[in-house]
């Protein structure tokens, strides 16, 4: 069975090679804007697992005509912080602004997870779960904002920081599953992947088993 990841995230594909797995990916080209405009007043958990929902519900006819026997992963990410829902900054100005708030603070950071199965090309199972994570941020200078903001990489992720990359210097610290910061939640997806009958161990490389 092939597993495919539904998102132009490399840190979730990382993630996901790094824990023994290959999947193929497939990008969505969800409107997520829409998609979230459709909601009527969400829960934070509500909003993240219908956009990881939306995503893997755009791919599946495309991954059917593919790879008839598959399991997709699809995710979103936001960062509640100061009562509000934000994902990824659209401009420098936004991201600094950002990080000017979350200095010396604490937010949440939530993942919403959806797993299909296909069976000979036909949709078979779902199940859906979300993540919530707590972190911490550091205090940065002026100077390090701006010469992060420089990178451009606050711009590519939800919250405008990353654990796993140049943001790392900026975390003091994490409560909760670090995966989940990164995009995947590894305890969640296993879980979830049982609901549908497929174990992780079955999708591992074969020189990782």
């Amino acid at each position: 069975m092939r597993l495919v990841l539904a998102s132009q995230s490399p840190a979730r594909l990382a993630l996901l090679r790094s824990a023994g797995l290959d999947p193929v990916v497939v990008v969505s080209g969800v409107d997520e804007d829409a998609v979230a405009a459709a909601l009527t007043d969400p829960a934070p958990e509500e909003l993240v697992a219908a956009l990881a929902a939306a995503k893997g519900h755009a791919v599946l006819d495309q991954v059917a005509a593919a790879h008839p026997d598959a399991t997709v992963i699809a995710c979103d990410s936001m960062l509640s912080i100061h009562g509000e829902m934000v994902g990824k900054p659209a401009t420098p100005e936004i991201a600094r602004r950002r990080w000017e708030g979350m200095a010396g603070k604490s937010g949440e950071l939530l993942t919403g997870h959806a797993v299909f199965r296909l069976d000979g090309g036909q949709h078979t199972k779902q199940a859906a779960g979300t993540r919530r994570t707590t972190v911490h941020f550091g205090q940065p200078s002026p100077a390090e904002i701006d010469a992060y903001i420089a990178t451009g990489e606050p711009l590519q992720v939800a919250g405008a920081f990353t654990l796993d990359a140049l943001g790392g210097w900026f975390v003091e610290g994490v409560e909760g599953d670090p995966s989940s910061v990164i995009g995947l939640s590894l305890p969640l997806a296993r879980q979830l992947l049982a609901e549908v009958g497929v174990s992780v161990v079955d999708l591992w490389r074969p020189s990782t088993s």
